[in-house]
């Protein structure tokens, strides 16, 4: 997953704009846009309800990312 988003969305590319903050920055915010930030996950009498080949990623963008927060909603 790494490999393909790295080549989807490569560091220090001239045109990035937004640069302040490192050169992972802007990339972390495009693939971030590509992933999305919320996920509803299917729970079936308390049991994560997931198929065979389906798993949950949890993705840091920045090399070298900060704290992170996960917050959970459910929803009966």
């Amino acid at each position: 997953m790494e490999a393909m988003m790295n080549q989807m969305v490569p560091e220090e590319k001239p045109y990035y704009t937004h640069t302040l903050e490192g050169y992972d920055d802007m990339p972390a915010h495009l693939k971030s846009s590509l992933f999305g930030v919320s996920l509803m996950i299917p729970i079936r009498h308390g049991r994560l309800d997931l198929g065979t080949w389906q798993g949950i990623y949890l993705c840091e963008f920045r090399n070298y990312g900060g704290n992170r927060n996960i917050v959970a909603t459910i929803i009966e």
